[in-house]
């Protein structure tokens, strides 16, 4: 009976190790501003001054976006005309130019030859 037990009290510690979840890599957590940041550390929780204490950095007009005076001109122009459409045409390249910096695309997801032939459909 003792044997019995050994055997069944390695086989559960031997099973137990499986079962333990490997550590997670330490990544920051979306946090939305309400109760305690999860990012923080507990023990530097008093260092840092509270969320409405801090100050907004200030920011100049063209640290506030460089479309900001376009859009000005735009609003002063009229509708459709050829001045309008090419002001708007520079609105929306500074536009696709700001998310072309901030867009990261995993490499393997975009295909890197063209297909030797004309197809429509997806890539995969």
């Amino acid at each position: 009976m003792m044997r019995l037990g050994f055997v069944l009290l390695t086989f559960c510690a031997a099973l137990m190790g499986c079962a333990v979840a490997p550590a997670q890599e330490r990544r920051p957590i979306a946090w939305d501003g309400l109760g305690q940041d999860p990012n923080r550390a507990p023990n530097r929780a008093s260092n840092r001054p509270s969320v409405s204490k801090r100050r907004a950095p200030t920011h100049t007009a063209a640290e506030s976006g460089p479309n900001q005076e376009r859009e000005r001109v735009l609003g002063t122009l009229r509708p459709y005309s050829d001045a309008w459409w090419a002001v708007h045409d520079e609105i929306e390249a500074e536009n696709d130019r700001q998310l072309g910096t901030k867009l990261v695309i995993c490499p393997r997801c975009v295909q890197s030859s063209p297909p030797s032939e004309d197809v429509t459909g997806s890539i995969r």
